[in-house]
């Protein structure tokens, strides 16, 4: 079969399971990275041995009327960026490989969850790719297992593993899957709420102190500053003018937010010294501090 991959270096064993499946890849669409956390190079790599285009943008109406011409079957996203647009008029299938028990799970990039509650047991869904974020209907999942010291880099070692796996199965019996497909068995933890609930939370902190995470939850939180965390737990405008949490960001979110900031508190920056300092200074006009001492 035809297909066309969207995802970046972490999913990549996706785009070579399915080669390795017979499927002929046309084109492939990544997102610029920052080359510190994500990574897209082996992608274009794979991409220029195939001689596939690459576009470093967000997948457009335009791109997938390009696909149907060109006679692609199937879209396959994984750590895709950006919305892909409604490609039911152009493409007979699209699926998107997302790190979760789905529903469970939904949103962007919810490792951090998983082991923020010291999960044991976790997944990697193939689901058809739908309008709503990681809602549509599931093709089949691969479990994935979590030992008590679990910390971000082995947890994401294991689903980039097991996201390879369920990418095997999936290619080589993508027509049955398809025609199994299941919905959803609930709205869990990324269900949109209403305009009304989003302005009750504005300006409402978590009750009590943020709990901190043993340590390999911290050890992830302290290295998890890539797009995917920040985008996680950011804040955005809300209609009263205020800062409100959007729901992706709330609960375990807020949770790790809160501890990461903790862990921030306890190391003041340069600056925060410096107020000290000069404080300090002030406080005791009369003396006077060598700054320049030599051993």
């Amino acid at each position: 079969m035809r297909f066309a991959f969207a995802g970046f270096d972490l999913w990549c064993g996706v785009f070579d399971a399915f080669v390795a499946a017979g499927w002929q890849p046309l084109a492939v669409f990544t997102m610029p990275v920052d080359n510190r956390q994500d990574f897209n190079e082996e992608v274009v790599a794979r991409a220029q041995g195939h001689g596939v285009p690459v576009r470093m943008s967000a997948i457009r109406a335009d791109d997938l009327r390009v696909l149907a011409e060109q006679g692609c079957e199937v879209l396959v996203v994984a750590g895709h960026a950006w919305r892909v647009p409604d490609w039911r008029a152009y493409l007979r299938h699209a699926v998107n490989f997302h790190p979760s028990p789905l529903p469970e799970g939904r949103g962007p990039y919810p490792l951090f969850r998983a082991l923020l509650e010291a999960r044991r047991a976790w997944a990697v869904s193939c689901h058809c790719l739908a309008p709503e974020f990681d809602a549509g209907e599931i093709l089949a999942a691969e479990p994935v297992a979590l030992s008590a010291e679990e910390c971000h880099e082995t947890f994401q070692l294991k689903l980039q593993l097991a996201a390879a796996r369920l990418a095997g199965r999936v290619a080589r019996d993508f027509a049955g899957l398809w025609q199994a497909r299941r919905a959803p068995a609930g709205r869990t933890n990324a269900s949109r709420r209403s305009s009304a609930e989003r302005r009750s939370m504005c300006g409402a902190p978590p009750a009590g102190p943020s709990p901190m995470p043993s340590s390999p939850a911290r050890s992830c939180i302290t290295t998890g500053a890539s797009w995917w965390w920040r985008r996680a737990t950011a804040s955005s405008p809300c209609s009263n003018g205020a800062r409100c949490r959007p729901p992706r960001a709330t609960g375990w979110a807020r949770r790790a937010r809160g501890a990461f900031c903790t862990l921030r508190s306890r190391r003041p920056s340069a600056h925060a010294a410096a107020r000290s300092g000069a404080a300090g200074r002030s406080a005791n006009p009369g003396v006077r501090r060598n700054e320049n001492v030599s051993a």
